[in-house]
């Protein structure tokens, strides 16, 4: 990590900015915008619309630097100092005097394809299609016609790319057609050419400005002190929940601490014995990274709000939020993880099945952080993670239910399911486990261990769904389980 230098900046399309003097809660949106950058707008300051994404230089999969498309309007402007941001006025190529001169290849297929009509969205769109456009790897997709996936075109974009990207006017259709249609980047695209070098270092940060202070240290151990000395600091990853507080409830912090370009927070190791996986990595890194080797977490990422909060949000931030509705809780509820758990004077391990313990609260202490997730292996070979809300993507979900289940020679020898949005804390059923262990996966036992699992948690009504049909969807979840499993061995 480089030193704190004396200027906070930031490089955007190319040309190096200072940070001042705006405040520390500053967003990226709003820095942008008061510098004319006024093609990144606000729809909804909560990363639900995609109006606001630009690109952001973060480190690569498969190359040195990715393309990454991010909401700029939850990402705080000092958490960027000395790394690259590109908006939509960026992607044109520029003539000499710096005026823009060509249209980018995903700006020219919007055009002409129709793909605007205000044209409000329209900038979010290309930049969450550019950081597909750039993606590496991306290769020809059979069609639906051909046994592919109708959500990848035969250019290889994957739709999900604009899941967080909302149009209210054009509709999706000359949308989906601009994104089918893009081809491969020329060799002398200069934002292509950048995924060949090293991204930017991630820069130790000051930034403080009216008694109000952002901070990013160098190594876990110096921020493990800071938080000891500051307990009440606001500790941030990807920022997709503070970034509402600040907008939404005009929350303002005295101190915030900045945890995710932290390298003892983003390693992923996978030993003999368990699976550990930063607290600091993105979703979307863990998802690449894996790449399908826990199914369970495969099956849970595409349902995880939006491709533009997956390239910020983290499990360290996820957990860390305590929330009930939270997806990855669940999930990792039914793989028996455990949370490592950081100060200053060392860490511990806490199943996380004991780590919850009232709305929004945990057994982390102050000065505490989430260092890493572990996931036990062997894994269960009998998984699924069934997510009801009133959206198909990027929706909170009004109940979530993980099962992961070991089953041989037809008698369930071990059953774990996750539970959320059913009580004031993610939980295990462990009623519903109970009734499953040592009996045979038949529909009579299914049946029974449904009507157990309708009873467990203490759900609410509220404008999501009302109780009875929160209970309803834990049975019906299982029954689905089972006809999926059935249906598996008899085909």
């Amino acid at each position: 990590m480089v030193a704190a230098r004396p200027t906070a900046t930031v490089t955007v399309n190319g040309g190096e900015a200072p940070i001042a003097p705006s405040p520390p809660h500053t967003t990226v949106l709003d820095f942008l915008r008061e510098r004319g950058l006024t093609g990144t707008k606000e729809g909804c300051a909560e990363g639900e619309c995609g109006a606001c994404s630009v690109l952001v230089a973060r480190p690569g999969t498969d190359k040195p630097t990715d393309w990454v498309a991010v909401n700029a309007c939850l990402v705080p402007v000092a958490s960027l100092d000395g790394q690259e941001i590109v908006t939509s006025e960026g992607l044109a190529t520029a003539d000499a005097a710096g005026a823009p001169a060509a249209l980018h290849p995903v700006q020219e297929e919007m055009a002409v394809r129709g793909g605007s009509q205000c044209g409000y969205c329209t900038p979010g769109f290309v930049c969450s299609m550019a950081a597909e456009y750039y993606r590496p790897n991306r290769c020809a997709h059979p069609g639906p016609a051909h046994g592919g996936d109708p959500e990848h075109g035969p250019n290889g974009f994957d739709l999900h790319a604009l899941s967080g990207n909302l149009c209210r006017c054009t509709g999706y259709r000359p949308i989906r057609d601009a994104a089918f249609a893009v081809g491969t980047p020329a060799e002398d695209d200069p934002l292509a050419r950048r995924r060949e070098l090293s991204p930017p270092e991630p820069v130790a940060t000051r930034y403080a400005q009216d008694d109000r202070v952002f901070l990013r240290r160098s190594t876990l151990s110096e921020t493990l002190r800071e938080l000891r000395e500051r307990p009440d600091a606001v500790v941030v990853a990807g920022s997709t929940d503070w970034g509402v507080e600040v907008n939404i409830g005009s929350r303002r912090a005295d101190c915030v601490i900045a945890v995710d370009r932290l390298p003892e927070l983003r390693e992923l190791r996978v030993t003999s014995d368990h699976v550990e996986i930063g607290a600091g990595l993105t979703l979307t890194e863990i998802e690449r990274r894996l790449d399908g080797e826990v199914p369970l977490l495969a099956e849970l990422f595409p349902q995880f709000a939006s491709r533009l909060i997956r390239n910020s949000a983290t499990l360290g931030g996820n957990l860390g939020t305590g929330s009930p509705i939270g997806d990855s809780p669940p999930v990792l509820l039914a793989l028996e993880a455990s949370v490592v758990l950081a100060d200053a004077d060392g860490e511990r391990e806490v199943p996380l099945a004991d780590y919850f313990t009232g709305y929004r609260q945990s057994v982390r202490r102050p000065g505490e952080l989430i260092r890493a997730v572990r996931v036990p292996l062997p894994l269960s070979p009998v998984a699924a993670f069934h997510k009801i809300a009133k959206r198909r993507f990027d929706d909170i979900s009004s109940v979530a239910v993980a099962f992961a289940l070991d089953i041989e020679d037809g008698i369930v020898r071990k059953a774990r399911i996750g539970l959320g949005g059913v009580a004031a804390t993610p939980l295990r059923a462990l009623a519903a486990e109970a009734a499953l262990e040592g009996e045979p996966w038949t529909a009579g036992t299914v049946e029974a261990a449904a009507r157990v699992l309708r009873a467990q948690g203490t759900p609410m009504d509220d404008h999501r769904a009302s109780a009875d049909y929160r209970a309803a969807m834990l049975g019906q979840s299982l029954l689905k389980l089972y006809a999926r499993t059935t249906e598996a061995v008899s085909s």
